[in-house]
């Protein structure tokens, strides 16, 4: 490897920690009016389509499936969501949201759309924004792809 290569690897790396923490810290505020965290959304946004185990939800958020199931059970506990069964897992149950849940989720909307056309607006336009998450989408696979391999080597 290049050193120019090693000095993009570093600082993609060191751009997507940031942005990271900078989307974090958005939906902090954007979910803390409908008395969730960020986490509380994600998780809620997974099985929002359909129900999903608790590992289908981490595969999808590429976290542990440890930190989703403490979620999850804690999404329960407050009644934004549900355990149901599982037709393809006797153990593994569903975890579906409840109408509480979706309800707190569209709280969520309003803000989350002003959001959205503003970095809309200074990424230069729809395009640009299309085209910032394809660049994304193909970094994230790119990474995939590369790790996959040096999982089947090694």
């Amino acid at each position: 490897m290049s050193r120019v290569q090693q000095d993009a690897l570093s600082r993609t790396a060191l751009g997507v920690f940031r942005l990271n923490g900078q989307f974090l810290s958005v939906a902090e505020k954007l979910a803390e009016p409908a008395g969730l965290t960020a986490a509380w959304w994600q998780v809620l946004g997974a099985v929002l389509p359909e129900p999903l185990p608790v590992a289908g939800i981490a595969r999808v958020m590429g976290i542990t499936r440890q930190s989703v199931q403490r979620i999850a059970d804690l999404l329960v506990r407050d009644g934004l969501a549900v355990y149901a069964p599982n037709p393809a897992h006797r153990r593994a149950k569903l975890l579906a949201p409840t109408g509480a849940g979706r309800a707190a989720i569209a709280r969520i909307d309003p803000g989350h759309a002003e959001l959205a056309a503003r970095l809309t607006a200074e990424l230069g336009g729809p395009d640009a924004f299309e085209e910032t998450v394809r660049v994304l989408d193909r970094l994230s696979a790119a990474l995939e792809a590369v790790e996959a391999a040096a999982d089947r080597e090694g």
